[in-house]
């Protein structure tokens, strides 16, 4: 099993994929995804443990409660949007994990966002952000710019097709 990572782009190649038809490859980052995010979530229900039944945990009481309500109610599409992000996709989990979000609610939002997650590099949606990041470090301008412009042209097209079905 061969990765190798750019560190002067912030990549990571995953070289044993390679020769793979795009649904292994989807299926294979699909499994690592889930695997890894279970895990986290896991980790963190047995922290969550040791976190309510801690001084701090007593202390707080209600307003713990309170929390996980919210955790309960909002952190699902948190956790589905966090796995569109890189560096907080870990800290959701392990919180929605520390915090005892109901397992069958987690469970529905983390598939959806692994599904999201496999899709974005099995289509190359991180060779796209890299590009951009590159783009934005030499010209924020030009960057910020191609951003709002295609931002615009997408926002057009659906206006123009909900017009188009509203006749």
């Amino acid at each position: 099993m061969r990765t190798n990572v750019d560190k002067e782009r912030g990549t990571v190649e995953y070289g044993f994929l390679e020769g793979h038809s795009i649904g292994v490859v989807y299926a294979i980052l699909f499994g690592i995804v889930f695997l890894r995010a279970q895990a986290t979530y896991w980790i963190g229900r047995a922290l969550g443990v040791g976190l309510y039944r801690s001084r701090l945990g007593i202390k707080l009481g209600p307003k713990l409660g309170r929390a996980e309500a919210a955790i309960n109610r909002y952190g699902p599409i948190a956790v589905t949007f966090s796995f569109m992000t890189i560096g907080i996709q870990t800290a959701i989990n392990l919180t929605a994990g520390v915090m005892h979000m109901k397992f069958g609610r987690y469970l529905i939002a983390m598939i959806a966002g692994c599904l999201i997650w496999a899709g974005i590099y099995t289509f190359g949606g991180l060779a796209v952000f890299t590009a951009w990041w590159t783009l934005f470090i030499r010209s924020p301008e030009i960057a910020v710019g191609g951003f709002v412009a295609i931002a615009l042209i997408v926002a057009l097209v659906l206006w123009l097709r909900h017009r188009r079905s509203h006749r």
